[in-house]
């Protein structure tokens, strides 16, 4: 093989990944944010859930982007890994569309295609066109990369180095751990696929060996996803091994597939007799749909698999704990009592209170002990479930509106929802003081002994002012009043006093600039917090004409 032939082999290949990108990126363009929109919709049905992998794939073409999304879904708690595993499923189907796409022999019309493309893309100015021109560009170019390639491999056949490399693809285990190797460097499955039907086409390959090599390029689409679920959360981790999984047993139901029931795949070659390209594009759709049919029974095993390998950390436990109500009802039904649902309403809320208190607690522990990591990641995910409770109980307080409720009873129904709002943002600055924490740890920077010292002792009365305002909510102990209100004052004087005693610090050269940033932002926080609290307190104080 020359080395012209070998650089318009590489061409060939560039071009095909690039009008990938391109054709996907006009996809995704036209459709908007429809991909997300179902995704968001799916359901516990899992065929239903299949059905979505399948049409997301075809409008955006390609399975690791489906797969991404759905690890950004689970990982923000929008979908659970049960409702995972059919979407992932049927973005195995729908990536087999490209194989079959370009088993057309359309090389002929590329360059018409490609024309075509450029002047919608180029020439028309709106958006919709635009994105529809795109696909029809890279539609071209697909097929311009495939006719570079097929007229590049040909002299292949003739060179001994590679002949010999390809007979030890003869090898099952070789061909699959070549196919991995392949798509995992490509980071396409759809990509390799297509090369292997230019390589078969072209004699290069068997049918038999192809087969092997889409059982391996199933196996390598999941190395994006594997190297995406490296930065996600526990869930996100656990989204990308079921991935791994679901490919795994798929790999392994079509390797005794090919072993037992050899008949079978010669089945599917004898549907397209002496086109071995659309040969091979059925038979990967073969394995997918098949693959799906034989999981979808076992999906929910998978899912306990992959908990298991990955098992909860305690912090997520609480997290799952939190996130759900356990006083209101989903919707209030007409037997419910308004004095009952206002009692209802309110064990939720101080529920989601001591939620909060805690969390700022841990988060005031930590920056004082920033080596407790574990302290970090409860704060963190705490703060989800916070927000989670936020706009649930506001919104089933919303619900109780609907109630022959007294003009009394909606005032507080009132008070009680900017009580849900305060707690929020007190586990607002619970994170901001994570953030603090890490920050200074990063930078190593300097705050003084007196100055760590005067910190928590804010931290300390502010967890008190607090606590003595969550008891004047929940049990309308107005007369415990003053004494949040003069705890709240003493916090304001201490912010004051501790950031007059830091300038002085400062000045002395004792802390380092960064040092006063972040001694300044935790004085400024946790100042906010007490004003929060006072809030909570002052809540259901009764208006005068009460």
């Amino acid at each position: 093989m020359e080395l012209t032939e070998f650089l318009s082999l590489l061409g060939g290949v560039g071009l095909f990944l690039y009008g990938m990108t391109i054709m996907s990126s006009g996809l995704r363009g036209a459709a908007g944010g429809r991909m997300r929109d179902i995704l968001e919709r799916v359901t516990g049905n899992k065929f239903l859930a299949v059905a979505v992998g399948i049409v997301v794939t075809l409008l955006i073409q390609s399975s690791s982007a489906t797969d991404m999304m759905v690890i950004g879904f689970v990982n923000a708690g929008m979908m659970s890994l049960s409702q995972a595993i059919g979407v992932i499923m049927g973005a195995n189907i729908g990536t087999t569309v490209t194989a079959q796409i370009t088993a057309f022999n359309l090389t002929a019309y590329a360059p018409a295609i490609l024309f075509v493309g450029a002047i919608l893309t180029l020439f028309i100015k709106q958006d919709t066109v635009r994105n529809i021109g795109s696909v029809i560009l890279g539609f071209g170019m697909l097929f311009v990369g495939v006719g570079l390639m097929k007229d590049a491999i040909r002299p292949l056949s003739e060179t001994p180095g590679f002949a010999a490399f390809l007979n030890a693809l003869d090898h099952p285990a070789l061909a699959v751990l070549f196919g991995v190797a392949f798509t995992a460097l490509l980071q396409s499955s759809s990509s390799s696929v297509v090369i292997f039907q230019a390589f078969a086409a072209q004699g290069l390959l068997s049918y038999r060996q192809s087969c092997w090599l889409l059982i391996g390029a199933a196996l390598g689409a999941v190395t994006p996803n594997l190297l995406a679920g490296l930065t996600a959360g526990r869930e996100g981790k656990r989204t990308a091994l079921l991935n791994l999984i679901f490919n795994l047993f798929r790999a392994i139901c079509m390797s005794l597939l090919m072993i037992l029931l050899p008949q079978v795949p010669n089945f599917i070659a004898s549907l397209s007799p002496g086109d071995i390209a659309r040969q091979v594009a059925n038979t990967h759709t073969f394995f997918a749909v098949l693959a799906v049919i034989l999981a979808l029974p076992l999906s929910e095993g998978m899912v306990q698999l992959a908990k298991r390998i990955l098992p909860p950390l305690p912090s997520e436990e609480r997290q799952k704990q939190a996130m759900r109500l356990l006083y209101l009802p989903e919707k209030p039904g007409r037997t419910l009592l308004p004095a009952m649902a206002m009692r209802l309403a309110l064990l939720e809320v101080v529920r989601m209170g001591r939620i909060a208190d805690e969390n700022l607690k841990t988060a005031i522990t930590y920056f004082f002990e920033p080596e407790k990591t574990d302290l970090r990641d409860q704060v963190l995910a705490t703060e989800e479930a916070v927000d989670y409770l936020n706009h649930t109980i506001a919104d089933r307080l919303v619900d109780l509106r609907g109630l022959q409720l007294s003009e009394r009873e909606r005032f507080r129904l009132t008070k009680m929802t900017q009580v849900v709002s305060n707690f929020e943002r007190i586990s607002d600055h619970a994170e901001n003081i994570v953030e603090f924490a890490d920050r200074a740890k990063e930078n190593r920077a300097k705050i003084s002994e007196e100055g760590l010292l005067e910190l928590r002792e804010m931290g300390d009365a502010v967890l008190e002012t607090l606590s003595v305002s969550m008891r004047v909510f929940e049990g309308e102990r107005f007369d415990l009043l003053p004494e949040a209100e003069a705890l709240e004052q003493k916090v304001d004087d201490m912010q004051e006093e501790n950031i007059s005693h830091h300038i002085d610090r400062l000045m002395e050269g004792i802390c380092d600039p960064l040092g006063g940033v972040i001694f300044t932002d935790m004085c400024t926080d946790l100042e906010r917090c007490s004003d929060q609290a006072i809030n909570i307190a002052t809540a259901l104080v009764p208006r005068k004409a009460e």
